[in-house]
């Protein structure tokens, strides 16, 4: 990997994020979710204990359609929280990602931070990841040297330009990237996914994706953990208040999750849906909108400081959640839950009328 000098360390601005969403207040200030009805089934006929929660993502199958998003690693102090993490993921079947392993791209003492995962989460669904600003410095070797580093069974691709244009040290070259994905979909020994950071992505963008042979979509939209606002208290750290201005004025910008969901569904690709997902409720709306998994971030990662029990009483209350859901839904297995009925409301109903979505 060609480096990028002058600016500071990729390890060091890991624990500054992951520091910033555990103290600070990150999340964006409207709930779209709230905005997403299912119709109630006062007589459900079926039996809420034989409810099937297992599904299947690129040819692995899970115990429940759950993600635990991309979030940490690059730097010792992580190592701890992958830890817990993992032993979840593993303990419940579930998927798992990890955070940027830029920083072990960068030093490979980093490494460590990210092989931790795939050691206490031998069997479950792990993707590997880095962002679509690093991947003109990569090298061909780079991309498998991704993903043998956690024996990944599939490689993200992350979208951060609105995170990046607000950092002090951002990537701010966005050209050619859209090419880059499709070599790296070429090169990689694994199928590719494309996810954003909490900004969402349209139709038109999935469908380029599409054409550039990338195999699912993470909407990553907004609602939940805004990176514009974790980028507002960094900016504070070093007094910087032009870039302080910019992460407020662009706190909630960009497509909200379930706006995501439906436009990217065009394309025809496997759906992740993050971005504010904070129960089974949210996870339920989100898969009868045409989601495969859901992912959450901020609530495992808060768990996971405590450790991995806590981070599987949080995933179990999770399931708990659907499970009722598609009980009230009459949905005994996740095909059943993709054709529920629902109602759309409020901003979310009033952005998808303008988008000519019905």
């Amino acid at each position: 990997m060609r480096r990028k000098h002058g600016v500071p360390s990729t390890s060091s601005r890991k624990l500054d994020h992951l520091r910033i969403c555990a103290e600070e207040d990150v999340e964006s200030h409207y709930s779209y979710f709230n905005d997403i009805m299912l119709i109630h089934e006062a007589l459900p006929e079926i039996n809420k204990g034989k409810i099937e929660l297992e599904t299947a993502f690129l040819g692995k199958k899970l115990n429940a359609p759950f993600l635990i998003s991309s979030m940490t690693g690059g730097h010792p102090e992580t190592a701890a929280i992958n830890t817990a993490l993992a032993e979840a993921a593993e303990e419940l079947q579930i998927a798992i990602g990890v955070g940027s392993q830029r920083a072990a791209l960068e030093d490979t003492r980093q490494e460590e931070s990210y092989r931790v995962v795939r050691e206490k989460a031998p069997t479950t669904f792990i993707h590997a990841n880095i962002g679509a600003p690093q991947l003109s410095t990569l090298e061909d070797d780079d991309i498998q040297r991704l993903i043998d580093m956690i024996d990944a069974d599939a490689l993200a691709i992350h979208l951060n330009f609105l995170q990046e244009a607000i950092q002090p040290d951002g990537d701010v070259n966005a050209e050619g990237c859209l090419h880059e994905i499709e070599r790296i979909c070429k090169l990689a020994s694994k199928p590719v996914i494309v996810k954003e950071t909490g900004a969402g992505i349209s139709r038109r963008t999935a469908e380029k994706l599409k054409k550039a042979g990338v195999a699912a979509i993470d909407v990553a939209g907004t609602g939940g953990t805004s990176w514009s606002g974790v980028e507002v208290y960094r900016a504070r750290g070093v007094k910087d208040k032009a870039l302080e201005h910019l992460g407020e004025l662009y706190w909630d910008w960009g497509v909200p999750t379930p706006v995501s969901i439906i436009e990217c569904k065009t394309a025809g690709l496997p759906i992740i849906a993050s971005g504010g997902l904070r129960s089974g409720l949210d996870a339920a709306k989100s898969i009868a909108l045409g989601a495969a998994l859901c992912g959450a971030a901020l609530p495992y990662m808060k768990a996971a400081m405590k450790g991995s029990d806590a981070v599987i009483r949080c995933v179990k209350l999770m399931m708990d959640e659907l499970r009722a859901a598609m009980f009230l839904t009459q949905c005994m297995d996740m095909k059943a839950l993709g054709n529920a009925d629902l109602v759309v409301t409020g901003k979310t109903k009033e952005i998808l009328n303008s988008r000519e979505f019905s």
